[in-house]
């Protein structure tokens, strides 16, 4: 692929933007329009490469001379799938779910070029919460943070002070594994600067 090639982030996501933004990468961001609704016994990860997949390709067969990268977020505690709430007491339920207990945060990320995926892989990491009281859930519930996030809450923000432990990336918590993306789009030809660590 030629150096030059247009990268388009299939996404409209502010964590996303701001992410790839501040690895240095030049792109321009699309949103998808996709529907985010799981299959019947679909697992986290099938789910959540489906979705990356689904996005990558919307905008490729829109845009095929582009690169287009696209990622999906999903939360997995003990079994359950936690997408984003549908409003505040969704986000009580899986907040109260998350309290004390280990999660698995499943980020898939794909590239698509022409119209077809070049690359389609999940990044996981392990996020432990410490335990939490009614009030604080519901204080953070009133700032409107985590009624867009999958899992209802965010890393980056006021959510951060609910976490005792992350092993793997933050940056796949927050909605996009930077290292992975960057050896990915290199390997399709896309000029990126080096990974952060």
């Amino acid at each position: 692929m030629a150096s030059g090639t247009r990268l388009i982030l299939a996404s409209g996501s502010p964590r996303r933007i701001a992410l790839l933004r501040a690895a240095g990468v030049a792109f321009e961001s699309v949103d998808s329009g996709i529907d985010e609704v799981r299959r019947p016994g679909e697992n986290v990860r099938d789910y959540a490469v489906r979705m990356a997949r689904e996005k990558a390709l919307s905008v490729s067969q829109s845009c095929p001379e582009a690169c287009v990268l696209a990622a999906d977020t999903v939360v997995e505690c003990y079994g359950q799938i936690l997408l984003k709430p549908q409003g505040p007491d969704d986000a009580r339920r899986m907040l109260l779910t998350l309290s004390g207990k280990t999660h698995t945060v499943v980020t898939a990320f794909a590239v698509a070029r022409g119209g077809n995926i070049v690359e389609a892989q999940p990044v996981l990491s392990q996020v432990t919460f410490r335990h939490l009281g009614l009030d604080e859930i519901d204080a953070y519930i009133s700032t409107g943070e985590p009624l867009d996030k999958a899992g209802a809450y965010g890393i980056q923000g006021a959510g951060a002070g609910f976490i005792s432990r992350v092993e793997g990336s933050r940056d796949n918590v927050m909605g996009l594994p930077v290292r992975d993306v960057l050896d990915a789009l290199r390997r399709h030809g896309i000029e990126v600067p080096a990974a952060r660590g």
